[in-house]
């Protein structure tokens, strides 16, 4: 049985399949009907409006309908598409246990426990006929897939056939008045629109099932007799053909398969069992655990049946239908129905070749499962799974081409797989010893070879090599030298597809596909949510792959996408140029035609062919959201630019790539003022001081321009600034520019006309203004304000820019590819000459002169700019230019090409490769990137408390960068620092970042940890170890060694952290003597260093003995002589306690604890966990907690989830290789 797709819920009681979609509907014993997409494995809907178990469900054939029967006596026929029931038929007295719709008629039938199989028509929601005859309950009823009859089968013991041939021909013809009339009276009366045609008996207990084959006139049934009939019939009678017995319990459901020529049925048994029609004997039997079976379900058009049980559901194939093949050069040899057929590619051209036995034995999967072929001997050799595995050899004669009659006697021999590794040479893997026996083409053994893995599969890996294929990695193996050649970990490998020149690899599993080359290096993995089938490389070294829905492709470099859709799963066996040849299920040769220019494309951009990418796109009509984003992410926007006919965005693409001149373009025409302000942005990066002033004006945003004209100093244009802020009645923007501007006269003029009289004397009076600050005075009075003394006044003025107007200065490079061929296409001479004569466009937008100007808006200004340019016809105004004195136009040769600057390409950034490249949590947040350092936290040690961390993510994120500073209009530079660097690595070769936290550094604050508690600081202590639990999940060491003393470290630090918060818990509770001994207690149960236990052991026992518990304190004395103390005074205060213990050995106050019964002690109740007590622990320092703090914040680190499901503390690199 192949299982492909398995639910775990409450018992199944209905199971169907939908035509055409990858869809099963399950109705459960719960009340709930579910809709699940087996292909996926997902749940799509839940329909809950039944009342009790549902035990019948089916889908209609075409149209988007469903109809339920329940316990409630209701059948509900329901739209999938609108997610909910349409009507309900009601009429049965008792449970319905089935429901189906007519293949052919809107007719629904239905069997219940009320006796009667009702015909409904469920377009006029009525029901058209009733059944009866049954003298027990119905327990399934079905249509004959062609002819018009019902099966039903009873607990009466019978199965009883229905002849609804009279229904179909009341329905179909509209009768005339007359025959209304008798159908009236006949309806009336009770008709005879179903008449029983046969009733079968043979059971001796009541029959659970009945179904009809699906071409042939054969019934099949099921009863709690344990067997299974099958019953023959012709026009006028119907017999017992064979019984079927192997079942141990009542058979619940029982059906033929469509595609072969089988029996399933499943029992109350737990099991399922398959039969062959022809012999009546039983193939193969699965059984389950626990769970009876209780419905089994065939889909209409595919080899696919499901099975429901009592907890859930199976969907199953029980044969593969891949055929098996072999390409060799221009032929494609292969087996179907028996024969090996060979089909040639150049002239599609299919001839059978010989016969090949048919399996003896009586199982399933006993066809041919692979095919290797020898050209040069013109050999064969077909694996199966008959006897656990076996081969045969053929060699095809040279004659049989085309007659493919001759039977030949094939060399037979027993192996896991068989393949040639030289032209007379297979080798056969005998998994009982793990080894390769090498034979020649008489079937003898030539040489053998122990395999390096546990091998359960050998593939042919080029001339004498072998890839050896075990659970969990493929290695390749030579068989001359008997070494390794490659070895790579990848999961259950199911098929391999060598490239032509053998140079690449592609490894399929059932969800993933592996590109290695032939050493199997790795290049990159895919991972596929739905089936992989099939393989094969085109002749550009793209790997084309089919799942069960697509056709995809998947580049070197591991992108992949969709070439495809496909309605049936196919097998890809070779690909020419736009021509994929596929296999189909059925045996069939198909040539697919596919349009490869978009992996064509990516394949270019990939190897920097950018001429081919170049004449892709003049030619081709590439487009689309998909490939614009696919060259965004690759990092060519300034391709994708020319894809783009929408102005926004290409305007975001323009600003994306730094082309300043496109995007302005774009902006002009989209004309908003956001997108002004994006290019306003862009172009102060780039420094084009033009554009910045250009897209501030058309903003109409003031304040920047100024500020802009400020630091690129342009003093004529700030005043006109400051006039514009007059005009506009804007008094805080033109007192602004008078600051820039330091125009004193100016900023005592705007102070007192906006009535800050005190302001502007102060103002005039610091700056030695007097007249104007004596005439202020006389408007002041007695308010004017006093100025401090023994302060000297000095001239507040802005600096002067370092770079005076203009753009920054830029280094001249050659075009890109792109830029230089894409710029000019389709484009004609007068654009040519509209762009030079608006080239120089800087100068062009200066304001109007606005000194005379009454109160109005700048708009007006730029306004009659614009209309003076269209009215005047003054020719070429070519005099007024209005050029600087100084400016010199460089003049550049034109064989100078040497001088120019290529631009290198931005790399990615160090950071980013530090975290592509690690697993470790402390790369993560050098890198800056705390939000997966945290993820890889959570997964790894269950932490869900970062805050105490937050420090220690800054101090590694500053601590792996330096920083220097640039230009002072540019922002820092950040330098990444890394671990190990030297001279002599390679500059491409990226190391880790520099920590700084080191193993060291911990060893150091565990000495001050262990000093401070010797000390009895016991706060200062817990510090000390606190901070050192929160730094270990940044510790990066090297070796194997350095991590199990890291992991060492943990438990002592947390042993520490407890006793000390017990200890200082102890402190504080002055009024619970009782509590107070148990927790000086437990702090001897901490491992602790010997001086430090022996102290704990010293104080435990002074606790005990004070509060009169003498028994206890004596054991804390004998456990503190058997330390040997060093001090004296240890020793000798110990003897005297158990001297005054042994007069009176009693405990005056009983304590929760019991020293001869082994415990750990909960982290948070701080009482013992004795042992068989069931806890939970902290899956970072692995402190013990009493289960009701399952999912708490750990009270030791303070970090953790308490009980979290976690894979461990990574802090080497040597963890993940």
């Amino acid at each position: 049985m192949l299982t492909k797709f398995e639910t775990k819920s409450n018992r199944v009681k209905g199971l169907s399949f939908h035509s055409k979609r990858p869809w099963i509907l399950a109705s459960l014993h719960s009340g709930v009907i579910q809709l699940w997409d087996y292909r996926m494995g997902t749940l799509i809907d839940r329909f809950d409006e039944h009342d009790g178990p549902v035990r019948g469900v089916h889908f209609h054939k075409s149209q988007p309908l469903f109809v339920s029967g329940g316990d409630d006596y209701k059948i509900k026929v329901w739209n999938y598409k609108l997610h909910r029931c349409l009507f309900t038929l009601l009429g049965h007295l008792d449970y319905i246990r089935t429901v189906q719709f007519h293949h052919e008629y809107p007719w629904i039938v239905s069997a219940s426990d009320d006796q009667t199989i009702r015909v409904w028509n469920w377009q006029s929601r009525t029901c058209i006929s009733v059944l009866t005859g049954h003298n027990h309950y119905v327990m399934c009823a079905s249509f004959h897939p062609k002819e018009d009859l019902v099966v039903s089968a009873s607990l009466d013991q019978t199965v009883r056939v229905w002849d609804i041939g009279a229904l179909r021909k009341k329905t179909v013809s509209p009768a005339d008045d007359i025959l209304r009339l008798s159908q009236m009276n006949s309806d009336f009366f009770g008709g005879v629109d179903a008449v029983v045609k046969y009733v079968l008996e043979g059971h001796d207990r009541g029959v659970n099932w009945a179904s009809f084959h699906p071409t042939l006139p054969l019934i099949v049934s099921g009863a709690d007799d344990r067997q299974v009939k099958i019953w023959r019939m012709n026009d006028t009678k119907a017999w017992e053909v064979d019984t079927l017995r192997g079942h141990m319990n009542n058979v619940s459901c029982v059906l033929f398969h469509a595609r072969q020529d089988i029996i399933v049925s499943n029992s109350e048994d737990k099991s399922i069992r398959v039969w062959d029609a022809t012999k009546r004997t039983g193939l193969q039997t699965f059984r389950r655990e626990h769970d009876r079976f209780w419905i089994l379900s065939a889909h209409p058009e595919m080899s696919l049946l499901a099975a429901g049980h009592d907890s859930g559901m199976i969907v199953f194939k029980l044969e593969r239908e891949r055929p098996a093949f072999s390409v060799s050069a221009d032929s494609l040899f292969y087996v179907k129905d028996r024969f090996l057929r060979v089909y040639e590619y150049s002239t599609q051209k299919d001839t059978q070749l010989i016969p090949i036995r048919r399996p003896g034995s009586n199982g399933l999967n006993q066809g041919p499962r692979t095919l290797s072929y020898s050209p040069t001997e013109n050999a064969v050799l077909v694996c199966s799974e008959m006897d656990g595995g076996s081969y045969e050899l053929y060699i095809i004669p040279k004659d049989s081409y085309g007659r493919g009659d001759t039977a030949q006697e094939a060399k037979r021999g027993i192996g896991g797989s068989a393949v040639f590794v030289a032209r007379n040479r297979f080798a056969v893997l005998e998994k009982s010893s793990n080894q390769v026996l090498v034979k020649n083409l008489k079937n003898e053994i030539v040489k053998k070879s122990i395999l390096p893995i546990a091998t359960d599969a050998i593939f042919y890996a080029g001339t004498g090599n072998l890839l050896c294929r075990s659970e969990d990695r493929v290695v390749i193996f030579d068989l001359q030298q008997r070494v390794i050649l490659g070895d790579l970990l990848a999961a259950f490998v199911r098929y391999i597809v060598w490239s032509q020149d053998m140079e690449s690899v592609a490894l399929l599993s059932k969800h993933s596909i592996i590109i290695a080359d032939k050493k199997l290096v790795h290049r990159c993995t895919l991972h596929e949510t739905i089936r992989v089938k099939s393989g094969a490389w085109d002749d550009n070294g793209v790997f084309i792959y089919t799942t069960l829905t697509h056709i995809k492709y998947c580049l070197p470099n591991g992108d992949n996408g969709i070439i495809k859709t496909l309605e049936f799963p196919v097998y890809i066996t070779k690909i020419y140029g736009n021509t994929i040849f596929c296999l189909d299920r059925d045996g069939k040769n198909r040539p697919m035609i596919i349009d490869s220019t978009e992996y064509v494309f990516k394949l270019s951009l990939l190897r920097k062919r950018y001429d081919q990418v170049m004449s892709m796109i003049r030619n081709s009509e590439l487009c689309g959201q998909a490939m614009i984003a696919y060259l965004q992410q690759k990092g060519f926007p300034q391709v994708a630019l020319y894809f783009v006919k929408d102005e926004r965005a290409r305007f975001n693409l323009a600003l994306e790539s730094g082309n300043i001149e496109k995007a302005l373009e774009s902006a002009k025409k989209i004309d908003e003022k956001d997108h002004w302000y994006r290019l306003g942005v862009e172009a102060l990066r780039q420094g084009n001081a033009g554009i910045v002033e250009y897209a501030y004006q058309r903003t109409k945003n003031f304040e920047r321009l100024s500020f802009h004209y400020l630091i690129t100093g342009n003093v004529d244009k700030l005043s006109k600034m400051m006039k514009i802020a007059e005009v506009k009645n804007d008094v805080m923007g033109q007192f602004h520019d008078a600051l820039y501007l330091g125009d004193v006269r100016e900023r005592v003029k705007i102070l007192e006309n906006a009535g800050h009289l005190p302001l502007a004397y102060i103002t005039a009076s610091v700056h030695g203004l007097r007249d104007i600050a004596n005439r202020l005075a006389v408007e002041l009075g007695d308010n004017v304000p006093s100025l401090p003394d023994g302060k000297r006044a000095s001239l507040l003025m802005p600096p002067s820019p370092v770079l005076c107007a203009g753009d920054w200065p830029l280094l001249m490079v050659s075009k890109g590819m792109f830029e230089g061929g894409l710029d000019n296409t389709g484009r004609s001479a007068e654009e040519d000459y509209e762009e030079a004569a608006d080239a120089d466009w800087g100068e062009a937008l200066d304001i109007g002169e606005v000194e005379n100007m009454q109160n109005g808006d700048i708009s007006t200004v730029l306004e009659e700019e614009d209309v003076n340019i269209e009215t005047e016809e003054g020719g070429w105004d070519l005099e007024d230019l209005d050029l600087p004195p100084d400016t010199d136009t460089p003049k550049t040769a034109p064989n100078a090409r040497s001088s120019v600057f290529i631009a290198p390409n931005p790399g990615m950034p160090v950071s980013q490769i530090w975290v592509q490249k690690s697993s470790l949590a402390a790369e993560h947040a050098a890198a800056g990137n705390y939000d997966t350092a945290m993820r890889l936290l959570n997964r790894q040690l269950g932490i869900k408390n970062f805050s105490p961390l937050r420090p220690l993510f800054m101090d590694l994120h500053m601590g792996s960068h330096a920083y220097l500073r640039a230009l002072s209009l540019s922002p820092v530079i950040s330098l990444a620092v890394e671990r190990g660097w030297s001279e002599s690595a390679s500059p491409n070769v990226r190391g880790p970042p520099a920590l700084v936290f080191n193993f060291s550094q911990l060893e150091e604050k565990l000495s001050a940890g262990y000093k401070s508690t010797t000390s009895g600081k016991f706060s200062e202590a817990l510090r000390h170890f606190l901070a050192i639990l929160q730094t270990i999940p940044f510790i990066v060491v090297e070796t194997r060694r350095e991590v199990d003393e890291v992991k060492e470290l943990i438990i002592i630090v947390k042993e520490y952290v407890l006793g000390l918060q017990m200890e200082l818990k102890r402190k504080e509770l002055t009024d619970n003597p009782a509590r107070q001994q148990e927790l000086a207690a437990y702090f001897t149960h901490c491992k602790l260093q010997l001086p430090h236990r022996r102290l704990a052991l010293l104080n435990a026992m002074s606790v005990c003995f004070k509060a009169q518990n003498l028994s206890t304190a004596a054991h804390f004395a004998r456990e503190l002589l058997e330390t040997n103390p060093t001090a004296e005074t240890q020793a000798k205060k110990a003897r005297q306690v158990l001297q005054a213990a042994e007069k009176n050995m009693r405990d005056v106050t009983p304590l929760n604890y019991d020293f001869r019964n082994p415990f750990v002690i909960c982290g948070s109740t701080y009482t013992p966990i004795y042992r068989g007590q069931r806890d939970v622990t902290c899956p970072y320092c692995s402190t013990h907690f009493v289960p009701s703090q399952q999912g708490e914040l750990c009270t030791v680190c303070d970090l953790a989830e308490v009980g979290a499901d976690t894979s461990g503390l990574l802090c080497s690199p040597l963890q993940i290789r």
